[in-house]
């Protein structure tokens, strides 16, 4: 599993503590397993402002000498002050960091041999990445919850340029995670206190209403019963700021009415019983928001009517995020275009196996090929084929374009030139294709086009000019390369494995 995917999983995983003390241990985890590091402690800012170990991973033995130690504020201030900036982290290289050898920040020591090259890795090299509260203000840089602390790169080098955006967002998605941790944590005591004062004292609905006016998060209740099931009888101010709506406008409305369409059955799966879900809110400009949606079910007595309490999170940037991140995984950096795996999956998702229709199925007895169990929902599927002979069907289309002589750019011009070669015949492919084709970089200097809706007259033609576009001239600042490409064409059909097509098209292309 490449970096990215192994950076997208770490950063999920961080989103499914049940608790403060999960949290934490999940941040350091996700640094070891998913960041290429072989240590990670977690420093986690006290109320009284210093620093305290509250979560360490990679080594048993470094965990239990300085978990539960504390170093004081100034200390880290000291750190966080001196060293490189490399964008939010700090790196105190080997040469800088003997003059904090006395200060009283917990840390391990490690040994090792002493650099053979200027970029390796030295035992006594620090690298920290501060954690920020999302600031009210709307300040890039809220104040300082935490530190992560990093040692041994797997690469045995410093951190690249890609190595440390990483670590940045992790460390991004990391506070979010803790302060989310905290505030369900607050809120859950604060909820905790509220029920016991329900039994004895009328000041528990004045406690209840400070707390839900005033909680930084959205909160509504909701009617669950008879024909009102889902009615918004309340909400607060953060809920209204948050679509933009007057919480008398909201009063008109049910939970139904504002969730995403697509998102429908997974309100109905959390509203029934309770339970937590991610999905989106109609604002009032038409526009939806991305939230983390928690519901709980209360009773107002023992056999009285029923309701919802409803804790809704902003999470719009974090999911923005995840999208980025995802879509680094399925494409090309260089190019912008899908990758081998995304290409894959796109030809996989208009296949299926071969196989007749399930009544035909079981009339003809234990013969027929497996169609799934009967309980199994029967999804809708238009089989692709590929066409045949002179008649007039049509067929998804696979078309292999490998350049020529590339490799000759690369030595006699340099990678730099290769790399805008690549880029150039990506952009000319995405012009010469139809709204909804897909144009991906397949390998190093290899390009797949899938266009849909085609029969064997229109995909040659069409391949054909694909090509001429590729043979046009280069221009690469003050030099002209022309460029050439073999072509092949496979037809996609289901019962065959997508790696089977594309490995057929390009031999055609060879």
């Amino acid at each position: 599993m490449d970096k990215s995917h192994n950076l997208q999983a770490a950063v999920q995983n961080l989103h499914l503590a049940r608790s403060l003390a999960d949290t934490l241990q999940i941040v350091a985890d996700g640094v070891v397993t998913g960041l290429g590091y072989e240590l990670a402690c977690v420093n986690l800012v006290r109320p009284d402002g210093d620093l305290v170990v509250a979560a360490f991973a990679g080594d048993p033995a470094a965990e239990a000498q300085i978990t539960g130690r504390v170093g004081s504020r100034e200390s880290w201030e000291r750190r966080l002050g001196m060293g490189e900036s490399w964008g939010d982290l700090v790196f105190i290289p080997h040469t800088e960091g003997w003059v904090l050898d006395g200060d009283d920040v917990p840390q391990w020591y490690t040994d090792g041999p002493a650099p053979r090259f200027e970029d390796e890795w030295h035992p006594a090299d620090r690298l920290f990445a501060p954690m920020y509260a999302r600031s009210a203000s709307g300040a890039s840089h809220g104040e300082v919850i935490g530190v992560i602390s990093v040692d041994r790169p797997l690469t045995r080098r410093r951190p690249r340029p890609e190595e440390r955006r990483d670590l940045e967002e992790y460390a991004f998605q990391a506070a979010i995670a803790i302060s989310n941790a905290r505030l369900r944590a607050n809120m859950q005591r604060a909820l905790v206190r509220l029920e016991r004062e329900q039994q004895t004292l009328r000041a528990s609905e004045e406690s209840f209403r400070q707390a839900f006016e005033y909680a930084p998060n959205g909160m509504a209740i909701a009617d669950m019963a008879g024909d009102r099931y889902g009615r918004i009888l309340r909400t607060n101010d953060a809920l209204c700021r948050m679509l933009g709506r007057p919480a008398a406008a909201m009063r008109r409305y049910s939970l139904s009415d504002l969730v995403h369409p697509e998102d429908m059955g997974i309100l109905l799966r959390t509203s029934a019983e309770g339970g937590r879900a991610e999905l989106r809110l109609g604002r009032r400009d038409g526009t939806y928001l991305w939230v983390s949606l928690r519901n709980s079910v209360v009773a107002d007595t023992d056999d009285g009517p029923r309701f919802l309490l409803t804790h809704v999170e902003d999470i719009e940037e974090r999911k923005r995020r995840e999208f980025v991140l995802a879509h680094r995984a399925s494409h090309d950096d260089l190019t912008g275009l899908p990758n081998s795996a995304e290409l894959h999956a796109r030809i996989d998702a208009r296949l299926c196996a071969l196989r007749e229709e399930r009544s035909d199925a079981t009339a003809e007895g234990a013969d027929a090929p497996y169609l799934g169990h009967a309980d199994e929902p029967a999804l809708p599927h238009t089989h692709v084929w590929a066409p045949v002979g002179d008649d007039r069907t049509h067929g998804l289309a696979v078309v292999f374009f490998a350049l020529r002589d590339f490799k000759a750019i690369n030595t006699r011009f340099g990678h730099d030139a290769g790399d805008g070669v690549l880029v150039e015949v990506a952009r000319r492919l995405g012009q010469a294709v139809r709204d909804g084709d897909t144009v991906a970089r397949y390998g190093g200097d290899e390009f797949v086009v899938l266009a849909d809706d085609l029969g064997p007259a229109d995909a040659h033609t069409a391949a054909v000019w694909m090509q001429s576009r590729i043979h046009l001239p280069i221009t690469l600042g003050d030099r002209t390369v022309r460029m050439h490409a073999g072509v092949g064409i496979a037809w996609a059909q289901c019962g065959t494995a997508p790696g089977d097509i594309l490995r057929a098209a390009r031999g055609f292309a060879s």
